[in-house]
């Protein structure tokens, strides 16, 4: 099957991106090195191309009902102009997919999903909506997608914008001008550090990509692939999907209830949420630092020589310069200090639970 390409697959090829497959798309992984564009984003900013990721957009007269209906999180609770982070779950309470819900008004709510996912969550939510007075349509194809993301993102992006920038609150967007191109303008991302995510129609991405990296040269932006967004949300303890959760996971094993609204009426997989609360958890998602070695996704988890979990995301963190991993542990095992060991090439490494996330960055307040 032919991979899919974002609509600024050729300037990638011609800034020498490494190119890689990713959820079905061809993406850059990597410019010059992922460290150095990891660096970039932590101490200055850095300019992603995310038009992988996947837009269904919801309205009708049930559009709240809905969406709540579908998520654990609430966007009744929002006002408009407000975003909320939250996952989809299945019946069985375990996850289809995380996301983020845009609230524009009463009738209508973006859902902004992984680009792995997109096609199955569509025909999910689609699924879902028997029954409530809604329209739900996969907008993808239209939207083009930049993220612009570090300390100096808002300095940067002001010279071009329509919009004050100062106004919007982290996890609210507006729509607007950026260079002249109507778009969607929200404070949000995926590095822990501040910065916006654009959306605009995809026919301007190659004017709106050039202009913010030509406007952010004195700034000394750089281009940013796949590797340095990962290395990026795994400092931050951002989950990926496939990864740290998946149709196996239940948000509460992944320490996001914060973003799970028991309160509401119902929502599916809430009987079986609301039954893990009552009874308490069987295993959670941790932090680890390793001794030595990188611990990779599916590696091992041991304690008293016995089999206790497996380790989800693992690298050798560029900032803190820390071995560091998130992976499920049974509950008795799961207290900040617990020593433990991770089977790393068949031998068995010192380890211990930390407290996370393992870094906070110029990323606003709040959630």
């Amino acid at each position: 099957m032919e991979l899919k390409k974002t609509p600024l697959y050729e300037e990638h090829k011609q800034l020498g991106a490494k190119l890689v497959e990713f959820g079905g798309w061809e993406m850059p992984v990597q410019y010059s090195s992922i460290i150095e564009e990891h660096k970039t984003v932590r101490e200055n900013v850095g300019l992603f191309d995310v038009s992988h990721m996947g837009e269904i957009l919801v309205e009708g007269a049930d559009t709240l009902r809905f969406v709540d209906y579908i998520i654990t999180n609430s966007v009744t609770d929002l006002k408009n102009g407000q975003i909320c982070y939250t996952p989809m779950c299945y019946t069985n309470g375990t996850i289809v997919d995380d996301l983020l819900a845009y609230r524009f008004s009463d009738l209508k709510v973006l859902l902004v999903v992984n680009a792995s996912n997109t096609d199955k969550d569509y025909k999910w939510i689609k699924e879902q909506s028997k029954g409530f007075r809604v329209s739900v349509s996969n907008q993808s194809s239209k939207y083009a997608q930049l993220a612009l993301q570090g300390p100096k993102a808002e300095e940067v992006l002001a010279k071009i914008s329509g919009v004050k920038l100062s106004d919007i609150e982290f996890y609210h967007f507006t729509t607007g001008r950026i260079n002249g191109i109507e778009s969607i303008v929200s404070r949000t991302g995926y590095t822990g550090e501040d910065g916006f995510e654009l959306y605009f129609d995809a026919e301007a991405a190659v004017t709106m990509w050039r202009r913010i990296l030509d406007i952010g040269r004195p700034y000394g932006i750089k281009p940013c692939g796949l590797g340095a967004r990962d290395t990026l949300r795994f400092e931050a303890c951002y989950m990926l999907y496939g990864n740290d959760i998946d149709d196996t996971t239940t948000p509460l094993e992944a320490g996001l209830k914060w973003a799970v609204d028991l309160d509401k009426p119902r929502f599916n997989g809430k009987d079986v949420l609301v039954e893990q609360m009552e009874k308490g958890l069987k295993r959670r998602l941790r932090g680890l630092e390793i001794s030595k070695g990188i611990a990779r996704h599916g590696y091992k988890i041991f304690a008293e020589d016995k089999e206790i979990g497996y380790i989800t995301s693992g690298t050798k963190s560029p900032t803190t310069g820390r071995s560091l991993a998130l992976g499920y542990v049974e509950i008795g095992y799961s207290k900040r200090g617990t020593e433990v060991e991770v089977e790393i090439h068949g031998k068995r490494v010192p380890a211990k639970i930390v407290k996370t996330p393992f870094y906070r960055g110029s990323v606003k307040s709040g959630k």
